[in-house]
């Protein structure tokens, strides 16, 4: 049983998603990217799977974008940094902006358990211990590490040390999205970020 939130949150929607011009190739490759490490960080935090997210697709009413396996599978394939050639290699504004939904739904579902995470973490570096050595702070470097290096193409191996910071980026930006207007948070970020 998922706890429930405290706080009334407005119903986060697609038209909060406005841009102010239409991200180029690169830029939508860069969206891609972020949206499927932000997934990765989900999964390997709360062990949310493919199920759970079609099951939000379907909360938010946005099973016409994504209502099924194949459709999500290829929409993390397109992913420039995964292994794997198949799937489609183009992401829409519209898929874009359902993904963000989903992923700040989702975070929202896992508040309590990313905020615990994020308390560990600021606890244990406050004493300078090494966060690893924390089982829930372990487990979730672990699951990020080993499925980011099985699933992303890389010519060698990413360092132990850039995989530590990039989950802990993740999670500390997870608070943020399971926040209220999350979903604007993480668009502004992604339009930043497609920029980069």
């Amino acid at each position: 049983m998922r706890p429930s939130l405290q706080t009334v949150t407005a119903p986060a929607s697609l038209e909060d998603l406005t841009l102010t011009r239409t991200p180029d190739g690169q830029q939508l490759e860069n969206i891609k990217s972020h949206l499927d490490l932000i997934l990765l960080a989900l999964e390997s935090l709360a062990g949310i799977g493919s199920e759970a997210m079609l099951l939000a697709a379907k909360e938010l009413d946005l099973e016409s974008v994504i209502g099924d396996r194949v459709t999500l599978w290829r929409l993390r394939q397109s992913n420039p940094l995964r292994k794997s050639s198949g799937g489609r290699k183009k992401l829409d504004v519209e898929e874009a902006r359902s993904l963000v939904l989903i992923i700040c739904h989702l975070a929202q579902q896992e508040q309590e358990n990313i905020r615990r995470a994020c308390a560990l973490l600021e606890q244990v570096t406050e004493q300078g211990k090494e966060p690893h050595r924390a089982a829930l702070l372990g487990d979730y470097l672990d699951n990020f590490s080993n499925t980011y290096q099985e699933r992303m193409d890389e010519e060698s191996p990413a360092p132990p040390e850039f995989l530590v910071r990039l989950a802990f980026k993740l999670l500390i930006d997870l608070l943020f999205y399971g926040a209220n207007n999350g979903h604007r948070r993480l668009w502004l970020a992604l339009m930043d970020h497609a920029t980069e």
